[in-house]
């Protein structure tokens, strides 16, 4: 079936729930077992992949696993793990597979509180990471090491938008016998199809799109079956869980996601291509765009595009840059994405980012009415084109 008709019906089983069309919420952190052989039979077959008896809350329960279900199966993954956020998802899936005296490579355009964990608290377990440029490709072979365990990929980049090309990656990383984990938040299951791409792990913040409405913190690894039964084993035992209730805001948002996506895919790309005329703008990171850093590579691997994507303005004095941001009434500042809504933000690119001088910002276009986002870009451009506040002659 196409994921259109996926979106609608998975991770839905009204036959096993009284027939109500959603699966439920299971506010549950206890399970009965009706006679002395459930126990036995559920701790007999834990370790089964496939199998779905319920012991205890932090395990899942039926909301969740159908969240787990429905993503992974649109993704093309084997099973999903509901994590309480996307970072946590990050977290959860290396330390379910890299060990003590492991080396990983990481792309440099990688999310930066990612960056601060592989930096500062994978050391103290005796993991190292090391950098690599966003668009080596399968020139990171020369980088790997005999200890490398993970190749950690994120495309596009968070800041920068660089598209990695995750075919090459995986290719290398096979090779030498590493794992190829890939952050598919930006362009969900339903524009890339990570496990056909060659990738081992697939990590989401699930707050972002797959929510869609800026109302639940969640995350979601997906695995192939090979991983699985390891990664889930880990996860569980540092005691991630999500709860029901935000399992069913994701479920929610699953059933939307489609027509979520293709307008903030036509919205954002009509602000991006009118910032492209302005004066005022350097550049604009945008992967779907002619001419951006790894634009045929988007081309040829994804199926559509997002939200989200970078502007570098000209420099100015940040007294004028404050007037802009402030003088927006439809671009809040905020530090999420993935929402209705539409946001911006400074952003600081990553040490090899090769982009234009002056100032990077992120935005998100929401799903208000283009023409209203537009001129809303329009009027707080003006406070560019002007002497900064403080600099004004006084009438």
């Amino acid at each position: 079936m196409r994921d259109d008709t996926l979106l609608t019906h998975l991770g839905r089983e009204p036959a096993d729930h009284a027939g109500t069309v959603n699966t439920p919420v299971y506010r549950s952190s206890t399970f009965i077992w009706p006679d002395t052989t459930t126990l036995p039979h559920h701790l007999q077959n834990a370790d089964d992949p496939h199998y779905r008896g319920h012991i205890y809350g932090r395990n899942g329960n039926p909301t969740t696993a159908a969240f787990e279900d429905a993503v992974a199966q649109l993704e093309g993954g084997f099973r999903g793990l509901i994590m309480p956020s996307g970072l946590a998802a990050i977290v959860g899936a290396v330390l379910a597979v890299a060990r003590a005296g492991d080396h990983i490579l990481v792309t440099d355009n990688c999310y930066w509180h990612a960056r601060q964990v592989f930096d500062q608290i994978l050391p103290r377990y005796g993991i190292q990471a090391t950098y690599f440029a966003p668009m080596l490709g399968a020139d990171i072979a020369g980088l790997i090491q005999p200890t490398t365990r993970l190749v950690y990929a994120e495309a596009p980049g968070s800041s920068t938008f660089e598209v990695q090309d995750i075919p090459a990656l995986a290719q290398v990383a096979h090779a030498h016998g590493a794992l190829l984990m890939l952050d598919n938040t930006w362009a969900t299951p339903l524009f890339f199809k990570a496990f056909e791409h060659g990738v081992d792990i697939s990590v989401h913040s699930a707050t972002k799109y797959l929510v869609g409405h800026s109302d639940a913190m969640l995350g979601v690894i997906v695995t192939t079956e090979a991983l699985y039964a390891g990664v889930r084993e880990t996860v569980r035992q540092l005691g991630y869980i999500a709860g029901a209730d935000d399992a069913y805001l994701g479920l929610r948002g699953l059933r939307t996601l489609g027509v979520r996506l293709r307008l903030h895919e036509s919205n954002a790309l009509a602000v991006a291509r009118w910032l492209q005329q302005r004066a005022q703008v350097a550049q604009v990171l945008h992967p779907a765009l002619p001419g951006a850093v790894g634009h045929d590579t988007f081309k040829r691997d994804f199926l559509g595009s997002t939200g989200l994507f970078g502007v570098v303005l000209k420099p100015v004095p940040q007294a004028s840059l404050n007037a802009f941001l402030e003088s927006l009434q439809l671009f809040a500042m905020g530090a999420s994405w993935g929402g209705f809504e539409s946001l911006i933000r400074t952003q600081h690119p990553h040490p090899s980012a090769q982009i234009a001088p002056g100032v990077l910002l992120r935005l998100h276009v929401g799903l208000e009415a283009v023409e209203d986002l537009i001129a809303d870009l329009q009027q707080g451009l003006e406070h560019l084109s002007s002497p900064p506040p403080s600099s004004r002659s006084l009438p």
